[in-house]
């Protein structure tokens, strides 16, 4: 049985970036690529024991080292996609990078032939057996596991507004889904998804954890697939909440902003007398000078909602969940708060969605050719 310990969360502000691609043949077409990635020919040192597959056989995951700074994680994923191309290209393949690829038909693709996803496959059926999906995780470290979980509560609000930049993936199975990320919805058809509850403490969370394996629920810790956990395993907080994208640029400002935010409450935590105030509240609002928030996940989930509809676009419920605020403005005063510009940077570019829907109506070649990643990892232009 595979569990987590309180002991793995002993390291503060490390950073680590796990990215999903498609593999994609010359057209640009996702096929059956992993086998022949992962398993029949050596990748390049770099990517030694930091390549894995996912459920289908297009869809590949890397991992960056663990990293002691933004400027290093900042080079090491740059790095570690050109290795990647360079890889997949060494085999006669390329990569590609969104939430959907739009020309993936699932009941065409190949499922990985991995004891682990056979046995979701079987225990999960149509749900899984669809999840043609890819997203960027965020690992920051935490040197304390009732600091990590506290963290991870206060992230949840954040989520949709990271959704809402991310958003990368308006087309399933070739379908305009009129959603700005369609791979949220997907995804969220599996179980242990979506935005969690808040938890009072580490114990119960890992008690979660523990109950979900013992019971046949899940077969280890990695099946509780979150928007954010504290991983039990690494002893980071993980963020899983936005879309694959083909632009390291974009990755980077994710990084940027989790690990300010991660940051940010640690100091809130350190500096409370008693953080979990917030938690032991009555049905008359928090206790008084308690720090966070108890959010509920219905209103959460409502912001997630807007952000996967919308996107660039979206109107959420503001931290209080009292008003109504553009997602520019939210930017605005996240990125002011926290002394970050990738997120303005983003807010201000082009929406990954946009440019599929833009590209596309150029032909499909032209939008298979705009996701796909050029020999230095960088996302084709135009």
């Amino acid at each position: 049985m595979e569990l987590g310990s309180a002991d793995a969360f002993d390291r503060m502000g490390t950073l680590g970036v796990e990215e999903e691609f498609y593999v994609v043949d010359e057209r640009g077409y996702p096929t059956s690529g992993t086998d022949e990635l992962v398993y029949d020919a050596d990748p390049p040192a770099l990517l030694e024991d930091r390549l894995d597959h996912e459920l289908f056989k297009c869809v590949i995951e890397t991992q960056t080292p663990t990293c002691e700074s933004l400027s290093a994680a900042d080079d090491a994923l740059r790095r570690v996609r050109a290795a990647l191309v360079e890889h997949a290209d060494s085999e006669g393949f390329s990569i590609a990078g969104a939430g959907l690829h739009p020309l993936a038909v699932w009941r065409e693709l190949e499922h990985a032939e991995k004891p682990r996803y056979r046995a979701q496959l079987e225990r999960i059926q149509y749900p899984q057996h669809r999840n043609t999906t890819a997203g960027l995780h965020v690992h920051v470290g935490v040197d304390d596991a009732e600091k990590a979980t506290w963290i991870a509560n206060e992230l949840r609000w954040h989520l949709p507004l990271m959704l809402a930049l991310s958003a990368n993936s308006p087309y399933w199975n070739g379908y305009d889904t009129g959603l700005a990320s369609a791979r949220a919805k997907i995804f969220e058809g599996l179980p242990n998804t979506g935005m969690p509850t808040s938890f009072a403490g580490f114990e119960e969370y890992a008690a979660f954890e523990r109950r979900m394996v013992e019971t046949g629920s899940i077969n280890d810790r990695g099946e509780l697939w979150y928007d954010v956990r504290p991983h039990t395993g690494h002893g980071t907080v993980e963020v899983r909440t936005p879309d694959g994208q083909a632009d390291p640029d974009r990755v980077f400002a994710f990084v940027e902003y989790v690990a300010a935010l991660v940051e940010a409450y640690a100091e809130e935590y350190e500096d409370a007398s008693d953080p979990w105030a917030v938690y032991e509240s009555t049905g008359n609002g928090p206790r008084s000078g308690s720090v966070g928030h108890d959010h509920r996940r219905e209103l959460l989930d409502e912001n997630k909602w807007r952000a996967l509809r919308h996107g660039h676009d979206a109107e959420l419920l503001g931290r209080d969940h009292d008003e109504t605020v553009g997602l520019g403005e939210l930017v605005d005063r996240e990125a002011a708060r926290l002394g970050v510009s990738g997120i303005r940077d983003l807010y201000e570019s082009e929406s990954g969605a946009t440019r599929q829907r833009r590209r596309r109506g150029e032909g499909v070649a032209a939008l298979a050719e705009s996701l796909m990643l050029r020999p230095d990892g960088l996302q084709t232009q135009g």
